[in-house]
């Protein structure tokens, strides 16, 4: 698949993901695959109701064999959750009594924080229908709920759990802005190079009659340069442009060779790399 590169250290452990009697296999299979994107392992599943192991979770799971194989089911809540020192809730609706609500972000940093210290922690989500029960809310420490449309909230199983393994991950990084690979590192060209795809353009500009007069055409050049020299080009980039210009006097606008180019191939022919 895409994106999978089984070479490289599989992130696993942190926050127990707890999935409250989960009607569909495909949500379970989902959900594996979002915890194991971002490094989560430990699958929880209370009183799924299609028994388990479930084939269509495993289909689902997109190779997500680790958090799969891993999975514990329970009959009740209370049960897996009884090793936890602190849970988290998910929910999109105002809830009865005085718990703490943050949001996604925050939420992250403190399972962060409490994991570091030693302490188990997890995150507890509802049913696909009816998400979670009063009293079951009732059993976690704290309530994590996202910034959502207020009139279209409810998410999917396999989302929310996507968004706060995400929030989990982004957590640990050193720096919050850091991506998995970058752009390579560009040298750009040496003032010559591009003075000499100017000198290649104006020419191919005066050889068309671009320019209508000398006023004209010392403005034109001024806006010309400036925006080739806003990119900083490399090298290699300022060759592609050159050969790109020098095949526009090879062949006219039906394809064919013209004059110039029977002549044989220019400067700029020989710089870009191109045969005429």
């Amino acid at each position: 698949m895409a994106g999978t590169d089984r070479q490289r250290e599989l992130i696993t452990g942190g926050p127990a993901i707890i999935l409250m009697e989960p009607q569909l296999g495909e949500n379970i299979g989902m959900v594996a695959r979002a915890m194991a994107n971002f490094g989560l392992s430990n699958l929880r599943i209370v009183n799924p109701r299609d028994g388990w192991p479930n084939e269509k979770a495993i289909s689902a799971a997109s190779r997500a064999d680790h958090v799969i194989e891993g999975a514990k089911v329970f009959e009740t809540l209370e049960e897996a959750t009884a090793d936890l020192s602190f849970v988290f809730a998910t929910t999109a609706r105002p809830r009865d009594g005085h718990k703490p609500v943050r949001g996604p972000v925050e939420a992250g940093a403190v399972l962060r924080s409490r994991e570091n210290a030693g302490e188990k922690t997890g995150i507890l989500f509802g049913r696909e229908r009816i998400g979670l029960r009063n009293w079951e809310v009732g059993l976690a420490d704290e309530i994590v709920t996202f910034p959502v449309n207020p009139a279209y909230a409810s998410l999917n199983i396999a989302q929310a759990v996507l968004l706060m393994s995400y929030e989990w991950l982004k957590s640990g990084l050193a720096d919050p802005h850091e991506t998995a690979f970058s752009a390579p590192e560009v040298e750009p060209a040496p003032k010559a190079d591009l003075h000499g795809l100017f000198g290649q353009i104006e020419e191919g500009l005066d050889a068309r009659g671009y320019f209508r007069s000398d006023d004209k055409r010392m403005k034109a050049i001024d806006n010309l340069r400036a925006v080739l020299t806003r990119p900083g080009f490399s090298t290699d980039e300022i060759n592609v442009l050159r050969g790109v210009f020098a095949s526009f006097d090879r062949f006219d606008r039906s394809g064919n060779r013209s004059s110039k180019a029977e002549r044989g191939p220019d400067a700029a022919d020989a710089m870009s790399g191109d045969e005429a």
